[in-house]
């Protein structure tokens, strides 16, 4: 006889292997290639970037943490710190492929969550804002760049590929593929409409200023408003101008005083 085969264990493939710290390491040394033009050799970015540094100290400190050698993974967390200007907690979940640029007094909180082929600049914090115990920071998913500066908070979830300009606060849920500048952070440009299709957009100083954007709009609609009335900036009347095409028998100046004198017979 033949024995019976559970179609359900064909059908479902095996897991794949989580990889090894060497193999981490290897992509995080070329993804460096990808994303930093000034990068030459693979000795150079061994040796001379905080940021692949900070990375590998984590991820050992980070296996310390979840064995239950907290101490252990705080002190070497705080050595890296020392050495690297970069502080990530070592309870905090990294993916792979993740490249910390520059990095000095980049902060990553305990319970902060990042994707794969995730970028961040100098300056950028994933921090919490509250004091109660559990998830209180946020999560970054793959293909995220978070500008110089920015600060992300709260347990928040940034979506994929999303793009946080320079110096912006992000204090709520950010959706797949949007553009976020500002403070507080507001989404302004989806990834149909971004100057780079592919790669890593570090155009951050052309992103949209929504909050300029409104106040052009207001004083463009003020001086429109101040010819329809017949005022000038300075506050003094001046004639109105008539500029209707349709209607130019009906109208009248706004101002009285430049209205034309009726004569009477």
């Amino acid at each position: 006889m033949t024995a019976m085969i559970d179609p359900h264990t064909l059908a479902t493939p095996a897991p794949h292997p989580a990889p090894g710290l060497w193999a981490l390491l290897r992509e995080d040394v070329a993804c460096v290639f990808q994303r930093d033009p000034a990068a030459r050799t693979t000795w150079e970015v061994i040796t001379t970037y905080p940021g692949v540094h900070a990375l590998l100290w984590h991820r050992l400190s980070h296996v310390l943490w979840r064995n239950g050698w907290r101490y252990s993974a705080r002190f070497l967390s705080f050595c890296t710190r020392m050495f690297t200007q970069i502080d990530i907690h070592p309870g905090a979940a990294v993916g792979r492929r993740f490249f910390i640029d520059h990095g000095c007094g980049v902060v990553i909180g305990e319970t902060a969550e990042v994707g794969d082929d995730v970028t961040l600049y100098h300056g950028v914090t994933l921090g919490g804002v509250s004091w109660n115990p559990g998830k209180r920071h946020p999560t970054l998913c793959d293909g995220v760049v978070v500008g110089a500066g920015a600060k992300i908070l709260g347990p928040i979830t940034v979506g994929l590929d999303v793009r946080v300009g320079a110096n912006s606060v992000v204090i709520q849920d950010v959706p797949d593929g949007m553009t976020v500048v500002g403070i507080p952070g507001r989404v302004v440009l989806p990834a149909n409409q971004r100057r780079t299709r592919q790669g890593i957009d570090l155009d951050h100083h052309l992103m949209p200023d929504p909050v300029g954007k409104a106040i052009s709009c207001l004083l463009e609609r003020i001086a429109h408003l101040e010819q329809r009335l017949g005022v000038s900036p300075d506050g003094e009347a001046t004639p109105a101008t008539n500029d209707c095409d349709t209607c130019s028998d009906l109208c009248e100046p706004a101002h009285p005083a430049s209205r034309p004198k009726r004569t009477t017979h």
